[in-house]
């Protein structure tokens, strides 16, 4: 099967999570449509440009499912899998992206529909490109970052923070030297995915991307520069990341977290080509939903993979998006004495995660009620939560004070489960009488369920039998109700009132019902 950008549409157009929009639109209105749509927008007609505009991607789990051909459930291990089989790429020379090659005085990025997003932007900026590098020592590099318009083949790139890509460019700084780089934008989501993925340095995360398809990725060679471009994408650029280190001022931009970045400093870039399908369409990866729902499954694997290695056996893993998809952690596990604290432990050691909640398998993790029930009855905060300091911090955590370098940040970490010195009884979860049997939508219709006939039998009479039966064991008053299905409930609950009236039964420990003097009774 083949796997790019237009297949990619076409399944959100197939699933009806794709609305185009036919009507001329203002490239300064785009971000704002897309933030109000429940589904992907596709642009057809963006006024002043030739290509369309595509937007608002991976919104949405479901969309994440469509994008990775898999239940969200499952993306995940589907990650995972690809991490361990990794497939490199494989090089060809005729590509898609090269129907139309634009070089010297023909780039202008300006013919690009690249949209402003907030009102606080530092200009148009290029957020769904991945962008691929070579170091002579560490090999290729993919990764994604953002890269603000500031002239016609001049932009600036984020790589303010420590990654992959800041370390190729700082050492072709050391040497004077430019650093190639090409910048695909309207990959396939495989590529984007594995992209994000913060891999050891001298791992190419394409071949992450190739485990995801099942094939090598694609690569095409590139034109102006040495290194080369993904060959299916709608468009690629061409260029260096000049050797003048972080002096330029770039952004502000809106950021994942939510909120409005500021300024940052960072190298510039010289685009020496532009190449792109004879008929493109502009991916703009809308923030922050976008980036924070493409986060999720990186650090979901990342959470498996730390459990599983700290023995620890987990059922499920929530990646919140309250959290930003980067800082929060939700894990169930199946609890061996000490489980609690150690998948603590092992979560807070992932890059970037903050917070971390650790439930029994029996709390549904995806719900917030019931996480926040586990909390409220299974936590001695003296005893369950556990806080370590000064850890490395994401820098655009707004919590953290200013400051220089690398900040450092308090982890967190609460045991939700159920105490090792606590009675399991006491976590008896509710379970209402027939709950499997009776269904309201059964009653919601202008007939109902034919009505049961019961025996009306006399109390006295069932109170007999009933005093027979808790000879040989003691019931609970539904085990009562399922021994006599057929009795109408009110002869039932007579008959117990009999047993009691004549101080033959009482009540056990547990609340079952049973006779007087046996050894548990009064």
């Amino acid at each position: 099967m083949s796997f790019d950008f237009r297949q990619f549409l076409q399944s959100l157009r197939e699933n009806d999570e794709l609305l185009e929009i036919s009507q001329p639109v203002d490239l300064r209105n785009i971000a704002a449509l897309v933030a109000q749509s429940e589904k992907a927008l596709l642009f057809s007609h963006v006024a002043g440009y030739s290509m369309p505009v595509v937007s608002g991607l991976f919104q949405s789990r479901r969309r994440m499912a469509l994008a990775m051909g898999a239940s969200y459930e499952k993306i995940e291990e589907k990650f995972r899998l690809a991490m361990e089989h990794p497939i490199e790429p494989v090089r060809i020379k005729e590509a898609p992206v090269k129907e139309v090659i634009l070089t010297d005085s023909k780039v202008d990025l300006y013919r690009l529909p690249v949209p402003v997003f907030s009102v606080l932007d530092g200009g148009p900026m290029i957020t769904g490109g991945v962008v691929i590098a070579e170091d002579p020592e560490f090999g290729m590099n993919a990764g994604m970052y953002r890269l603000m318009v500031k002239e016609k083949t001049i932009t600036g790139i984020d790589i303010v923070t420590p990654n992959n890509l800041r370390r190729y460019a700082e050492r072709a700084l050391a040497t004077q030297r430019p650093l190639p780089i090409s910048i695909a934008i309207g990959a396939h989501p495989f590529e984007m995915l594995a992209s994000t993925f913060k891999a050891p340095l001298g791992t190419n995360e394409l071949g992450y991307a190739g485990g995801l398809r099942g094939v090598g990725l694609r690569l095409a060679p590139g034109e102006t520069i040495p290194v080369p471009c993904i060959a299916d994408a709608e468009i690629v650029l061409e260029g260096e990341i000049l050797p003048e280190g972080w002096v330029h001022p770039e952004g502000p931009f809106c950021e994942f977290n939510r909120l409005m970045g500021g300024i940052h400093r960072n190298p510039h870039v010289r685009i020496t080509a532009i190449m792109h399908r004879s008929d493109p369409i502009y991916y703009a990866l809308h923030m922050p939903w976008e980036n924070i729902w493409m986060s999720a499954p990186i650090y979901e694997a990342a959470a498996w993979r730390v459990l599983s290695e700290a023995g620890v056996t987990a059922t499920a893993i929530n990646v919140t998006p309250g959290g930003c998809c980067h800082w929060h952690i939700i894990a169930a596990i199946k609890k061996q004495p000490g489980d609690g604290k150690n998948a603590i432990l092992a979560l807070l050691s992932i890059a970037d995660i903050k917070h971390v909640v650790v439930t029994d398998d029996d709390i549904d993790i995806f719900d917030p009620v019931d996480v926040e029930w586990a909390i409220a009855t299974r936590v001695q905060a003296d005893r369950d939560v556990l806080i370590v300091s000064n850890a490395r911090s994401k820098p655009l955590d707004p919590s953290l004070p200013p400051t220089q370098g690398i900040p450092t940040t308090a982890k967190m970490g609460i045991d939700a489960t159920i105490p090792e010195n606590v009675p399991k009884e006491r976590y008896q979860r509710i379970v209402y009488f027939n709950q499997e049997k009776a269904q309201l939508k059964d009653y919601l219709g202008k007939t109902g369920p034919e009505p049961q006939r019961r025996v009306d039998e006399d109390p006295e009479a069932l109170a007999e039998k009933l005093y027979k039966v808790l000879m040989d064991s003691n019931r609970f008053f539904a085990e009562i109700l399922d021994l006599f299905p057929n009795t109408a409930f009110n002869k039932i609950a007579q008959a117990v009132g009999l047993l009691h009236e004549q101080g033959k039964i009482t009540q056990d420990n547990d609340g079952r019902y049973q006779l007087k003097g046996s050894p548990t009774g009064s």
